[in-house]
C-alpha cells in the first residue's frame, strides 16, 4: 500500500500512529527490564564457565600449535607466541565482560523486537502474542547462544588449530620476519599513529555537526511520511530508537573514527615492511588522511575530493589507478540525486524466515535419509560416525545435505519455479 501523500494527511497519520508505537515500545521495554537480569545471568554464567574452563587448554594448545607449525620461521614463531600470549591472558576478562554486556543487551532488546514483530501483517491473536512473544523464546534462544559459543570454543577452535599445525607451506617456503626492516617499520608505525590520530580526530569532529543535522533530517522526513524504515512494523523500533539515539550514534561515529585512526596510522608499518622503504611508509601516512577524508565525504554525501595530497605509496601501482582521486571515490550522475522511494514502496516485500527455511531443509534431509537407510546407502556405521563426529562426518554431514540441495534444484528447475522448492 502506498503511503499517504500530502503533508497534513501524513502528519495526522503520524499522530495516530504515535500512541500505538509508544504503547508497543513501553510494553516491550517492560518485558525487557523483567527478562534482562535472567538473560544476562544465564549468558554470563554459561560463557564464563566455558571461557575459564577451557582457558588453560587454549593457552597451552595455541602455543604448542604455533611452535609445531611449519608455516612460520623461528623468529616469527617467537613473535607470534608473545603476541598470542598477551591476547590469551586478556581473553578471560574480555570474554566475561563481553558476555555480561551482550547478555544484558540481548535480554533488553530481544523482547522489544518480538513485541513489534507480533503485530506484523498476517498475525493472529495479536494481544496474546504482544504479551507472550519474546519471553520464553528469548530464554530458549539464550541457551542456544551459549551452546553455539561452546561449539566455537571447543570444536571450531580445535579444527582451526589442527589446520594451523598440519598445513604445509606453499613451495616449501615458510613465512619469516625480515629483521633488517623492522626498525624502519616500527618508526613508520609510531609516526603514523602520532600524525593520523589527531588529524583524523579533528576531521571527524568538524564533520560531526553535519552528520547530526543530516541524519535527523532524513529520519524525521521518513517518520512524517511513513516511508523508509518506518514503513514496515518490524523496523519501527529501529527507526524510533534511531531518532532518539542519533546524537549517540554521531558520538559513536566520532569515537569509531578516532579508534580506527590508530590502526590506519599504524598500517604505515606494514607498508614500510612490505615495500622495504621508509619513504613509502611516510607517503602512506599523508595518503591515509586523504583516503579517510574522501571516504567520509562519500558517506556523508558531501562534495567530492580532499584538501590533503595523496602521494603514491606502492611501488607496483599502475599510475592510471591512482592518478585521479575521483576515480576511486567518484559518484556517477545517477547517484547525485537520491533514488526514488516509490520503487521500493510499490514492490511487494517478501518476509524471509530463515528458521522456517532451515526447518524445511531438515525435513527434506530426514525424508531422503530415511529412503537411503532403507536402500542401504547409509549404513549404521555412518550414523554412528555422525553421532561421534568421526571421519569429519562426510556421509551425513556433507553428502546428505548436498544430495538434498541437488534434488531441490532439479525439482525447482523442472517445475519452472522462481525459487527453490524444498517441499512437494
Amino acid at each position: 500500500m502506498d503511503p499517504p501523500r500530502g503533508f497534513l494527511v501524513s502528519l495526522w497519520n503520524f499522530i495516530c500512529f504515535l500512541p500505538y508505537f509508544i504503547g508497543l515500545l513501553v510494553l516491550g521495554f517492560i518485558k525487557g527490564i523483567i527478562l534482562c537480569p535472567l538473560i544476562c545471568l544465564i549468558m554470563a554464567i554459561g560463557n564464563s564457565a566455558l571461557i575459564l574452563g577451557l582457558w588453560p587448554v587454549h593457552f597451552l594448545w595455541t602455543s604448542y600449535c604455533i611452535v609445531r607449525s611449519k608455516l612460520f620461521g623461528p623468529v616469527l614463531k617467537l613473535v607470534l607466541c608473545l603476541c598470542v600470549s598477551v591476547l590469551l591472558i586478556s581473553w578471560p576478562f574480555i570474554g566475561i565482560v563481553g558476555s555480561i554486556i551482550g547478555g544484558a543487551a540481548y535480554g533488553l532488546l530481544a523482547p522489544m523486537f518480538a513485541t513489534f514483530k507480533a503485530v506484523g501483517v498476517g498475525k493472529t491473536h495479536e494481544v496474546f502474542h504482544c504479551i507472550y512473544d519474546g519471553t520464553w523464546d528469548t530464554v530458549k534462544e539464550t541457551f542456544t547462544i551459549v551452546g553455539d559459543f561452546r561449539d566455537v570454543c571447543y570444536y571450531s577452535y580445535y579444527s582451526v588449530m589442527d589446520d594451523l599445525r598440519n598445513q604445509q607451506p606453499q613451495e616449501a617456503k615458510y613465512y619469516e620476519i625480515r629483521i633488517l626492516y623492522l626498525p624502519g617499520a616500527i618508526l613508520a608505525g609510531v609516526l603514523g599513529f602520532l600524525i593520523d590520530m589527531p588529524a583524523i580526530s579533528l576531521i571527524a569532529f568538524f564533520k560531526s555537526p553535519y552528520m547530526l543535522v543530516k541524519g535527523w533530517h532524513h529520519l524525521f522526513r521518513d517518520c512524517i511520511g511513513r516511508e523508509g524504515p518506518f514503513l514496515e512494523t518490524i523496523c519501527v523500533p529501529f527507526a524510533g530508537l534511531a531518532i532518539l539515539l542519533w546524537p549517540l550514534a554521531v558520538v559513536g561515529a566520532v569515537l569509531g573514527s578516532i579508534a580506527s585512526s590508530i590502526f590506519l596510522g599504524a598500517y604505515a608499518a606494514v607498508v614500510t615492511y612490505q615495500e622495504s622503504s621508509l619513504w613509502l611508509g611516510l607517503c602512506y601516512i599523508v595518503a591515509s588522511l586523504s583516503i579517510y577524508d574522501e571516504y567520509s565525504n562519500d558517506i556523508l554525501d558531501m562534495p567530492e575530493g580532499s584538501c590533503f595530497p595523496r602521494p603514491q605509496y606502492r611501488k607496483n601501482t599502475v599510475p592510471s589507478e591512482i592518478g585521479s582521486r575521483a576515480s576511486s571515490f567518484s559518484r556517477s550522475n545517477s547517484f547525485r540525486k537520491p533514488p526514488s522511494r516509490m520503487v521500493s514502496i510499490k514492490a511487494p516485500m517478501i518476509e524471509l524466515k530463515p528458521l522456517e527455511l532451515l526447518d524445511a531443509l531438515f525435513k527434506v534431509c530426514q525424508r531422503h535419509g530415511e529412503v537411503m537407510v532403507s536402500k542401504g546407502l547409509i549404513t549404521l556405521k555412518d550414523i554412528e560416525d555422525a553421532e561421534s563426529n568421526k571421519d569429519s562426518n562426510t556421509v551425513i554431514g556433507i553428502g546428505l545435505p548436498a544430495y538434498c540441495l541437488l534434488q531441490a534444484l532439479l525439482h525447482s528447475a523442472k517445475a519452472n519455479s522462481s525459487g527453490i522448492l524444498l517441499g512437494k
